[in-house]
């Protein structure tokens, strides 16, 4: 068996894989620094390369409509809604007023407020009231570990064929290679399980950050929906 290669990711390595990839501009700087100012929380925000990646998948797809998860600070949203095709919009669910407050903010900022639909409430019910048709073309779901199997099944098939599923933090610090974790890590390891055995998917688990999982919709091989 060849042996894995990889590469510590140091301070300096990460400052360069971000400058050469799309940095963040001068706004989204603002609001990387406006929460890293709220201390611990700052650390569900979406490090500046996936955020990157999140628009570059986007336009790749020439998304129209996107389904987020967690939205936080509004980051990931930001990221999100600069790489929609034109008239494409966001639709992103938290629980959070204070926090998505910061967010609106940010978008206003970068003149992309109009292409986000922010919905407060439980995202599970948010995700059950959005139209059955499988016409979502990109999802990301970033929001309470244990919940993370539920949203799966909402959302995927609303999702069209060829379109995108993306999962964060489905590495969970490591933990997850430990068949004995509890809590959190345990519901994340559920979830990769749940993802690799769902036939509706393929999908490829990234060491980014803290792990990204990308599925891809595929057909029905019957023609229906599922």
């Amino acid at each position: 068996m060849a042996s894995a290669e990889s590469v510590a990711l140091t301070a300096e390595l990460r400052a360069y894989v971000v400058a050469h990839g799309l940095p963040p501009d001068a706004v989204a700087r603002r609001l990387i620094d406006r929460t890293a100012a709220l201390g611990g929380v700052a650390e569900m925000q979406v490090p500046p390369e996936q955020g990157a990646l999140l628009t570059w998948l986007a336009r790749l797809l020439g998304a129209r409509l996107a389904v987020e998860v967690g939205t936080f600070t509004g980051y990931s949203t930001l990221c999100l809604a600069r790489g929609l095709a034109p008239g494409g919009r966001v639709v992103t669910f938290d629980l959070s007023q204070e926090w998505t407050a910061i967010a609106r903010a940010a978008w206003r900022e970068a003149g992309v407020d109009d292409r986000v639909d922010l919905r407060l409430g439980p995202a599970a019910d948010g995700l059950a009231a959005l139209p059955g048709d499988p016409v979502v073309d990109l999802a990301f779901i970033d929001a309470d570990k244990p919940s993370y199997v539920r949203y799966w099944d909402l959302i995927v098939p609303r999702v069209r064929p060829g379109g995108l599923v993306l999962a964060d933090n489905v590495l969970y610090g490591g933990a997850v290679a430990d068949p004995a974790v509890v809590g959190n890590a345990a519901a994340i390891r559920a979830f990769n399980d749940r993802v690799r055995a769902d036939p509706r998917v393929e999908a490829v688990l990234l060491p980014i950050a803290d792990g990204l999982t990308l599925a891809r919709r595929l057909p029905d091989p019957t023609g229906g929906g599922s």
